[in-house]
């Protein structure tokens, strides 16, 4: 399907790729992951149109490839005034009116042989997308999306998540030779996110699909692209296997590359010595002797073991505060309504802690944004926040807390930083360093922004954090450093989130909307409920179990202790067959 070979790009500022190379084969749904701003999005484009990119190297791809998109922005409000089925049904709607319209004009027309072969194209295009069946097809991607009540509504009634599923439906009713998806799963509630799963394991054509949900990789993927550091790593196989192999990589590459530094050094230390007595000492011999061991040095240099692809850059992400007080109530909300078209929240009542982790979960659409914006704005009666309390904020619409035209220090500057001596230090801890620092902040990936919204959350000293959706564009490593930033955090925490994987690491308990109101979650009921949905049992604990061990693999190598490493690595593969 595709054929890259040695393919390496750069921008004016950053190296992307260095000779990377894969084979993406027929019928492969292929998870595409990496760090955010390692150039994912960017080689997606590649792909869809070479013609606009100067890279070297080969990318090899049928011509006649019919290629299906589907972006990690909505264009929503592009045909908001029309229904679901018209939507979907949009190119096949097109062709009937085609073929209906060539039929017509046959019976007045005298050229039969032109109409007719116009007529044969627009009947093979038809029969290509599944013709008569077609409908029956929708229904059934629908009902598998759980959608089909939505088939007569108009987009505009559709809520975000809803319908970026029915963005799926509709390029995969158009029987692509090759389906494309860049972070498809952001913002999906836990029932849309099912929906996905079921869409994408139906799917029976190739896709190619950026995503850092954890939910999604453990459960849809048979190949594995992963980029980092300008490298692509190529594995064929579940991305739970994945992991292991590249944890076992790691022991491996990392115990023979100290060895080949221990022996490069030794042979150092015996060319200074031969080097020494070459100088005093005009015997040929031990010239030839230095010369020899000089050549064994450059051989052991040439062959030396690389360092592992696993070198991660993972944020170190830390929420501290100024003003940590005793426990008290942060904050009281009392018969808090909202409605727009319809009433979304009537009579809500709960009250946080100052130590509180909670969870505000619900379907798309419920109202946890504009409740939680309201909270930060205080501008509600309903509202009541201890003068004790210090907000901070972190949107999922990132350019309501980023101004996207300030260059990196430009946005730090205005947050209160003096220097750009300490800005430089501090933006360092979230991976953000060199010439990266004076770029627009809208020429970064979503993952990107979303860490400097952290970073910027984080300054802010605040003992009680607003965070809507904050692992949402995050890749897998910088959602795991905000696990334990959260963890570690002393202040309360009202999160939306729909990462199950977050929620059950961190939460103390949750808020859950249902029926236009909000009753409080044990996390024990909420485990129960997402199983009964989504999992079989313990599956979330073993997941838990399984990245403590890998944190302590890693911590093992660290310390380049590679018996416990090795032992470890025994441990986790036991998990890893309960999953």
């Amino acid at each position: 399907m595709i054929k890259v070979d040695n393919l390496s790009y750069s921008f004016p500022q950053k190296d992307l790729y260095n000779n990377i190379s894969f084979l993406l084969e027929d019928g492969q749904h292929c998870a595409f992951i990496g760090t955010s701003g390692s150039g994912k999005s960017t080689l997606i484009d590649i792909i869809m149109d070479p013609e606009r990119y100067m890279f070297d190297g080969k990318l090899e791809m049928d011509p006649n490839c019919r290629i299906g998109y589907v972006s990690q922005f909505s264009q929503l409000e592009e045909i908001k005034d029309t229904t679901v089925y018209e939507y979907i049904g949009k190119e096949f709607i097109k062709l009937q009116n085609k073929i209906t319209s060539i039929c017509t004009e046959m019976e007045t027309s005298s050229d039969i042989d032109t109409l007719l072969e116009k007529y044969q194209e627009a009947l093979d295009a038809f029969n290509s997308i599944g013709g008569d069946d077609f409908e029956s097809i929708i229904n059934k991607k629908l009902n598998l999306a759980n959608l089909t009540k939505h088939k007569d509504l108009m987009v505009s009634e559709l809520s975000g998540g809803e319908f970026k599923l029915i963005q799926v439906i509709k390029e995969m009713l158009n029987s692509p030779d090759l389906m494309i998806m860049d972070e498809p799963d952001v913002f999906l509630d836990f029932e849309n996110l099912n929906s996905l799963k079921n869409l994408i394991n139906s799917h029976k054509g190739t896709l190619l699909i950026i995503t850092h949900n954890r939910y999604l990789l453990n459960h849809c993927f048979n190949k594995i692209l992963h980029l980092e550091n300008t490298e692509l790593q190529e594995f064929d196989g579940r991305y739970i296997d994945y992991k292991f192999s590249l944890l076992q990589t790691k022991i491996e590459l990392q115990e023979l590359a100290i060895a080949d530094s221990e022996e490069i050094e030794r042979n150092a230390m015996l060319i200074n010595k031969l080097r020494y007595i070459a100088t005093h000492n005009p015997e040929a011999s031990k010239g030839r002797s230095l010369r020899a061991r000089v050549k064994i040095q450059e051989r052991l240099e040439a062959r030396r073991i690389k360092e592992p692809f696993v070198d991660i850059k993972q944020p170190n992400i830390s929420f501290d505060t100024d003003n940590e007080i005793e426990e008290i109530i942060a904050l009281k909300v009392n018969d808090y309504s909202v409605a727009y078209d319809e009433i979304l929240l009537e009579n809500v009542n709960f009250e946080i802690k100052s130590t509180d982790k909670v969870a505000l979960i619900g379907s798309n659409g419920t109202g946890k944004t504009t409740l939680l914006r309201d909270i930060f704005k205080n501008n509600s009666d309903s509202i009541e926040i201890n003068p004790d309390i210090k907000m901070a904020y972190l949107s999922q619409h990132q350019g309501e807390t980023l101004n996207e035209s300030n260059t990196i220090l430009e946005e730090f500057f205005d947050a209160g930083f003096k220097t750009n001596g300490e800005i430089i230090s501090y933006i360092s801890n979230y991976g953000f360093y060199g010439e990266i620092i004076d770029q627009k902040i809208g020429s970064l990936s979503g993952g990107e922004k979303n860490v400097l919204q952290l970073a910027k959350v984080s300054a802010s000293k605040a003992n009680m954090l607003l965070l809507d959706e904050p692992t949402s564009h995050l890749d897998t490593y910088s959602q795991i450093a905000l696990e334990k930033a959260i963890e570690d955090y002393k202040g309360a925490i009202l999160m939306i989130s729909h990462d199950y994987y977050s929620i059950a690491n961190c939460m103390d308990y949750v808020l859950i909307i249902e029926d236009k109101t909000i009753r409080k979650m044990s996390m024990k009921k909420f485990r129960r409920k997402i199983y009964a949905n989504h999992f079989d049992r313990d599956y979330l604990e073993i997941e838990q179990k399984k990245k403590s061990i890998e944190t302590k693999i890693e911590l093992a190598l660290k310390d380049t202790d590679f018996e416990l490493a090795k032992a470890l690595s025994e441990d986790l593969e036991a998990l890893i067959k309960l999953l």
